[in-house]
């Protein structure tokens, strides 16, 4: 009876999840990690007076969040000088990015993304029905020229783009972001994933224009404001699209600890220029060490570094699993040609200098197996 009560739609999807989480990769090496730099998470932590305003929030947590999240879309759009009606908060990206497609998607609409890009929004898209198409990338970039031709070629319902990119942490101008948006067919919504934007450079995001019908940008406390764990995330967009979402969000998904914890790393922006500079420092440590092996660091806007191997996705593969057998959690792109890489986010000095010891063993034993 049980699986006669799912959808046929749910029965044809496959019973897999976009990522492997690094627990359950510990709970097979049956041991802890020495280094986690998988995930893309600040290992640099969140603000102080974040963690200070959630240990007091925590005294409240048998009370429900502000189902609103009123303070905090309050503080946003004081932030970004704009109608606090423009933005939305959800459990992360991957919470919103559900709830968009829930809203959006219907059985056999096209859905327009780049091949290798960011998965969760392949995984939802699909779960409500949508037909995937891809572009490849060029050059380890989006290409958003591609994505537009494609989009008024298929009509394509949403089509998402992400500046900068994971997984190879490369980034176009705002004035090349601006162009995808204004050459895209007005019955296209554009996806801008922007979760990296804190850590890039001026001039990475063009100019908030809440009002423009075709684009939701989608940000994130997990990144630059070291908040992964609590899922806060927020959507920029049209009136319309934005109060929709109270229609089908989860109302209590942000819990009274988290909405405290963004308000006050929101209110600590100083802390977060401090990471972004330890984040750049990291960067530039990460291509050193991947210079020292003699391999190719890609340039990076993001808290990480895309490392090209040299070789194919097979000898990249060899080279993460010597890595996580070495107890340093890493990834890496899943589709050639940018499976010829792997990914290291960023770190402190400790767990950079773990990777320094650590990936001159890993490539040997690669090059060795």
């Amino acid at each position: 009876m049980s699986h006669n009560a799912l959808t046929d739609l749910v029965k044809s999807l496959p019973a897999v999840v976009p990522f492997v989480g690094p627990e359950t990769q510990e709970r097979a090496l049956g041991r802890p990690f020495c280094a986690r730099l998988g995930a893309n998470e600040s290992q640099f932590g969140p603000s102080p007076l974040a963690i200070e305003a959630m240990t007091q929030a925590a005294q409240e947590v048998w009370q429900y969040g502000d189902p609103e999240n009123h303070d905090l879309r309050q503080a946003l759009a004081a932030h970004h000088n704009i109608d606090p009606d423009h933005i939305t908060i959800g459990e992360g990206i991957d919470g919103l990015l559900l709830t968009l497609t829930r809203l959006t998607v219907a059985p056999g609409d096209a859905i327009l993304t780049s091949q290798g890009a960011y998965p969760t929004f392949n995984y939802h898209a699909a779960g409500n029905g949508g037909t995937l198409h891809m572009v490849p990338y060029l050059d380890d970039h989006e290409d958003p020229q591609s994505l537009a031709e494609q989009a008024h070629h298929l009509g394509a319902k949403l089509v998402y783009f992400a500046n900068p990119d994971n997984p190879m942490g490369s980034w176009h101008s705002a004035d090349i972001v601006q162009d995808l948006i204004d050459n895209l067919p007005a019955s296209s919504l554009l996806v801008l994933d922007e979760a990296y934007i804190d850590l890039a450079p001026n001039g990475t995001a063009p100019d908030l224009r809440p009002e423009t019908d075709n684009v939701i940008r989608l940000r994130t406390f997990s990144k630059a404001y070291g908040m992964a764990g609590a899922r806060v995330g927020y959507a920029i967009g049209p009136k319309s699209l934005i109060s929709a979402f109270d229609k089908m969000r989860n109302h209590f998904g942000v819990s009274r600890i988290s909405q405290a914890g963004a308000l006050a790393a929101l209110n600590d922006q100083a802390y977060v220029a401090t990471i972004a500079q330890k984040v750049a420092q990291s960067r530039q440590t990460l291509a050193k060490i991947a210079q020292d092996n003699s391999l190719i660091p890609l340039p990076s806007a993001t808290n990480f570094v895309t490392i090209d191997c040299g070789g194919d996705g097979d000898f990249a593969r060899a080279v993460l699993e010597q890595t996580v057998t070495r107890s340093v959690f890493i990834r890496m792109p899943a589709v050639a040609p940018m499976n010829r890489c792997i990914r290291i986010s960023c770190g402190d000095a400790a767990a950079m200098a773990l990777v320094a010891t650590v990936l001159p063993q890993a490539l040997k034993a690669a090059r060795l197996g």
